[in-house]
């Protein structure tokens, strides 16, 4: 088969206006998004892993975890438990692909659970080889005088401080040769303004996958982070952007065409795979074309 044009690939012409309460469904979402349920082959890349994937029920955490299963990993995936349905797809997806499932709800704003996150994790896979954090809250304000300290700390509460409790919790069992994945976004370099405190969390996400990889590195644990550009998710209609976007949602790109997950799967998996053993400190764009820098 000869290589497919990106501009058409998985190209919407115009996508439905819709709303959905947070946190949203992907399930409900229309059209729904391709997380390499059937899309993604895996060549046994992680063989034997074990891995904790953070916000796994829909979107990029569960293109992620998808393709860690069709690698060869066994998964565990945090999620809200309004978010069971999607869980439980992403579980049968899991075990189709002959791995090990676990899940793990809960609410990683909450500092405990967090802990209590990575050992369940470990304790049911039996082992943990890597962290992958993508869970993220993202809400549209029209002015910075919408911005209230509530909504502003729950961004930070989701986004930034379940790094630090998860990756405190995982140094307990992470060994050399062992990764640490963090999602930022291409608004951690060209902020909207209409999303400040997403924008700035995202920032934020990048300076401590370089701080940690400078800290960790030398205990043979590497870190790196990958930074989507506008990718169809649940997160979207959710109050992530405001319903007149939606139509043209990624069409701004140099693509053309907003993402679909499973297009950032192969990037999540090499950067926990052997290949990229001398890769840490990194920030991997997948932005249809977006600059950052």
């Amino acid at each position: 088969m000869s290589a497919q044009d990106p501009r058409n690939k998985f190209k919407t012409t115009e996508y439905e206006k819709q709303e959905q309460s947070l946190p949203g469904l992907q399930s409900d979402l229309t059209p729904e998004p391709d997380c390499g349920e059937t899309s993604y082959i895996g060549h046994d890349r992680l063989k034997g892993f074990k891995v904790l994937v953070t916000g796994g029920d829909s979107a990029i955490g569960r293109a992620a975890a998808i393709a860690y299963a069709k690698e060869g990993a066994d998964v565990a995936i945090n999620y809200l438990p309004s978010e069971e349905k999607d869980a439980q797809e992403v579980k049968h997806v899991i075990e189709e692909a002959g791995q090990q499932a676990v899940l793990i709800p809960g609410d990683v704003r909450n500092e405990q659970f967090n802990y209590d996150m990575v050992a369940e994790a470990y304790e049911q896979l039996g082992g943990l080889d890597n962290v992958t954090l993508v869970a993220g809250h993202q809400q549209y304000h029209d002015d910075i005088k919408g911005f209230d300290t509530q909504s502003f700390a729950e961004t930070f509460e989701t986004n930034v401080y379940p790094i630090f409790w998860t990756v405190q919790k995982a140094l307990d069992y992470l060994q050399p040769g062992a990764s640490i994945t963090t999602t930022s976004s291409v608004q951690g370099y060209n902020p909207s303004p209409i999303l400040h405190d997403y924008a700035a969390s995202k920032a934020a996400i990048i300076s401590l996958t370089k701080s940690l990889s400078e800290e960790l590195g030398p205990k043979g644990i590497r870190v790196n982070c990958v930074a989507p550009g506008p990718f169809w998710s649940p997160l979207q209609i959710t109050g992530g952007q405001p319903q007149s976007n939606i139509p043209e949602f990624g069409q701004q790109t140099p693509l053309g065409r907003a993402g679909q997950p499973v297009e950032l799967s192969g990037t999540y998996v090499l950067l926990a795979a052997e290949e990229s053993s001398y890769t840490t400190g990194q920030v991997f764009g997948v932005t249809g074309g977006i600059q950052i820098d």
